[in-house]
């Protein structure tokens, strides 16, 4: 199987695969391939909290001209994994000179699928792009083809919990992937101190529990196959909920607009974990921290994209400020596209890992806030 997931994060998927149990983990770029049965593919679409889509390998063959493309897929035993009177969708990427559009490397895919469906007795599966029995994946990189069923269905960053968003909301994989790469392990108390609609919250809360972020799901593409085992699945969520963890500490987010806040409850609450995180209208640059204990912030502030009202020199400077003086025993992560923004923080960053947010190259940084002056700290 294939797991595709966002640059810069395949080494915690790997690290994700292998402790779930995935074999011959190996990584690619911007994905990695592993072995596994059934069930793990039931195990890793639920227990991922990195990875994007879980593609199942079936064929792969030369493509040199359009009808290798055709003759080839039409060879293949779509009865195998197809009902006639079924559907199906097929999406692909392409990295070749003769197959240029991948729109027209899907139909052409589509086309030969449902011309031997109709050779073989005369009916043919329609198109559903929107909810198809069978998701087709072609991938054309140079001469070699590899055509993937896909496991998961829509995206596996749409966990199920967010009904509400806010302007330039963060991916759910985004933010899983961010809180692990910053190393917070459950072991003390959190903070998301521009929260907006509560992601950040929501994804730290599940790894500190260890629940499998993709429970609220309402479906994964190969409940829709002709092989679907219902009981398998019902005893590889039981086996993953017994995993879960206590967890001794606080999660915290402020926002200072109520809408957000509004947002990141309701969303809080259908991801039913508002047990565990603790959500308040603050103005994170009038706040200060509050006890001596560790705290760990990761937060995704605005970068001045889509706020044309927002001064971002000066904000940028009131983070750094407000982390120097009230907030001290705190190793606080923030992600930015605004490089020029980062240098108005005012503190030097020990740690700068290169992410991308959507289309947009950021970046990944650590202000460690030590109790006292640096010197001291290090005496």
């Amino acid at each position: 199987m294939l797991a595709k997931t966002l640059f810069g994060f395949e080494d915690i998927l790997a690290k994700e695969l292998t402790q779930l149990g995935a074999m011959k983990v190996e990584k690619g770029v911007r994905n990695v391939t592993f072995e596994g049965d059934k069930g793990f593919m039931y195990k890793a679409n639920l227990g991922i909290r990195t990875a994007i889509k879980i593609l199942k390998p079936i064929h792969s063959f030369r493509v040199t001209k359009e009808e290798d493309l055709y003759k080839n897929i039409k060879n293949m035993k779509w009865e195998d994994y197809l009902k006639s009177t079924g559907s199906l969708a097929v999406d692909a990427t392409v990295h070749n000179s003769v197959f240029t559009h991948s729109q027209y490397t899907a139909l052409k895919t589509k086309d030969a699928i449902v011309d031997r469906f109709r050779d073989i007795d005369g009916t043919r599966p329609d198109v559903d792009l929107r909810f198809p029995d069978l998701k087709i994946n072609v991938h054309i990189d140079r001469q070699k083809c590899t055509i993937s069923l896909d496991t998961s269905g829509e995206s596996l960053h749409r966990r199920g919990y967010k009904t509400a968003t806010n302007i330039a909301p963060i991916n759910e994989v985004l933010a899983a992937g961010l809180i692990m790469m910053s190393g917070w392990d459950g072991q003390s108390d959190f903070m998301d101190p521009m929260c907006g609609s509560g992601t950040m919250l929501a994804e730290a809360a599940m790894i500190a529990c260890n629940i499998p972020p993709n429970l609220m799901r309402k479906e994964f593409a190969f409940e829709r196959w002709t092989d679907w085992d219902v009981e398998l699945f019902e005893k590889i969520e039981e086996s993953l909920l017994k995993k879960t963890r206590d967890f001794h500490h606080k999660i915290m987010g402020y926002d200072k607009s109520p809408s957000a806040i509004v947002k990141a409850k309701e969303n809080i609450k259908n991801a039913h974990l508002d047990e565990f995180v603790h959500i308040q209208h603050e103005d994170f640059f009038k706040t200060q921290k509050s006890g001596d204990e560790k705290l760990h912030m990761v937060f995704n502030p605005p970068y001045g994209e889509r706020l044309e009202n927002l001064n971002v020199e000066e904000f940028y400077g009131n983070i750094g400020s407000t982390l120097k003086h009230g907030y001290p025993n705190t190793n606080a992560w923030l992600i930015t596209s605004n490089m020029e923004a980062l240098k108005s923080v005012g503190l030097r960053p020990s740690r700068k890992i290169k992410v991308f947010n959507a289309k947009l190259e950021a970046r990944l940084v650590k202000y460690e806030m030590y109790e006292g002056s640096k010197k001291t700290h290090k005496q």
